[in-house]
């Protein structure tokens, strides 16, 4: 009879866990602990058959024991490597589970953070700090019981330089956070810093209810614009968000904090000024509401200290940027000395809107009325008796559009609050993605 060769199993040992730590994308540490002993039964050698008495027998093969596992093995990445303090700092775990995990800064203050309900990540819920050392501890068990840890140390970036991002309306006022504004209401993002355009836009972002189409518009590398592509519906919810902390915008500059604010888009507002007709019509939601006699630019120019001045209340598409009252104005403001033949001292007027940032209002001024309806005589506002100045300012808001119809001289410029003067592919051109 043949003989059988025995061939003991051994119990291959369980692995311990993995804990893995990764911040700002890139430092990755991983934690391994094994456990466990092979422990394998003799072994025959194959028996080969033989044939007594026509009988055969066969021996089975031998079966090979698993090899044992690999021993612990701890390992870090450089703990050199700087992060950034706005991306979360993350633990994980295979095979086992996290049952504590602390973070502590230089001064021993605790950063705040959660397990996930898994029990196998962890990350913190607390913005770090800009040049500081954070120590992390993570401490685990494996599967089998066994418990693992790590302690490593994680150093945030130093700025060498920082910049706000202010919100802002064109005339450079912080947004009303809760406010209302005009269908033609355009956002401005000022950096007190010179910046990397392409880095600081996509820090940026403008969400709309309902969803409205727009885009950002750089006049230099402090300020960007963003406009919708036609004017907004009543009713649009507005938020924009500078999301700038950590982030790097420009070489060795980082933004200093993170900005937002909501508005809520008012009643259609929009007026239009005729300078042939001398009238301002005021329309609510596609209803005239109101018909303003008015006297515009005279026309022609003048020679100003920076050169010639326009004297044309200047067509294209404004929007309100403003409310003075009073408002201090003289020719002086832009350029056109007091003294000159056309030139004016500083004085108060009343109920003014502001319209350019150059200095037109709709403003309050009866010396003009018997030219009102009739004629223009102004250097560039459009002058209004008090009862409509004021029916004006008191029911306009920032962002109504007010566009100035056949009139001359040159077309309102950008720099000027013309910005739903560029057409809308030049518009697209402004942006740096």
């Amino acid at each position: 009879m043949g003989q059988v060769a025995n061939a003991g199993r051994g119990t291959a040992p369980r692995r311990a866990g993995l804990i893995g730590l990764a911040a700002a994308g890139v430092a990755v540490l991983t934690l391994a602990a094994c456990t466990g002993s092979s422990d394998v039964g003799n072994r025959s050698p194959v028996a080969h058959g033989s044939s007594v008495g026509g009988d055969q027998s066969t021996s089975a093969p031998a079966t090979s024991a698993p090899p044992p596992a690999p021993p612990a093995v701890i390992t870090t990445s450089s703990s050199t490597h700087l992060i950034s303090p706005a991306t979360p700092v993350k633990v994980s775990i295979d095979n086992g589970k996290l049952t504590s995990v602390t973070m502590v800064n230089a001064a021993g203050k605790h950063v705040t953070g959660a397990i996930g309900a898994d029990e196998t990540s962890w990350q913190n819920t607390e913005v770090l700090g800009y040049s500081k050392t954070y120590t992390v501890v993570a401490n685990g068990e494996a599967e089998d019981g066994t418990p693992v840890s790590k302690t490593v140390n994680v150093t945030t970036v130093t700025p060498g330089n920082m910049t706000m991002p202010y919100l802002t309306d064109i005339y450079g006022t912080n947004l009303d956070n809760g406010g209302t504004y005009g269908v033609g209401m355009i956002v401005r993002v000022h950096f007190d810093e010179a910046v990397n355009r392409a880095r600081a836009e996509r820090r940026l972002k403008v969400t709309t209810t309902p969803e409205t189409e727009g885009g950002w518009y750089w006049s230099d590398d402090q300020n960007v614009y963003w406009r919708p592509r036609v004017y907004f519906q009543p009713g649009t919810k507005v938020t924009v968000s500078a999301n700038v902390y950590g982030a790097r915008v420009g070489s060795g500059l980082y933004g200093q904090a993170d900005q937002s604010a909501s508005f809520t888009i008012g009643a259609r507002h929009f007026s239009v000024a005729n300078a042939k007709t001398h009238q301002v019509k005021v329309y609510f939601n596609g209803r005239l509401m109101r018909t303003m006699p008015t006297s515009m630019g005279r026309g022609g120019t003048v020679q100003g200290k920076y050169g010639p001045i326009y004297l044309w209340t200047m067509p294209g598409t404004y929007t309100v940027i403003n409310h003075e009252n009073p408002a201090i104005m003289s020719s002086d403001s832009y350029g056109l000395p007091a003294n000159s033949p056309a030139g004016y001292a500083p004085e108060k007027v009343y109920w003014s809107t502001k319209i350019s940032t150059d200095g037109i209002y709709l403003h309050e001024l009866d010396a003009t009325v018997w030219a009102q309806g009739h004629s223009n005589v102004s250097h560039g506002c459009l002058n209004l008796n008090y009862t409509n100045a004021k029916w004006f300012f008191n029911h306009s808001l920032i962002g109504d559009v007010v566009k100035v119809v056949h009139s001359g001289g040159p077309k309102i410029t950008f720099n000027q609050g013309g910005e739903w003067s560029v057409p809308w592919s030049e518009w697209l051109k402004g942006s740096a993605l």
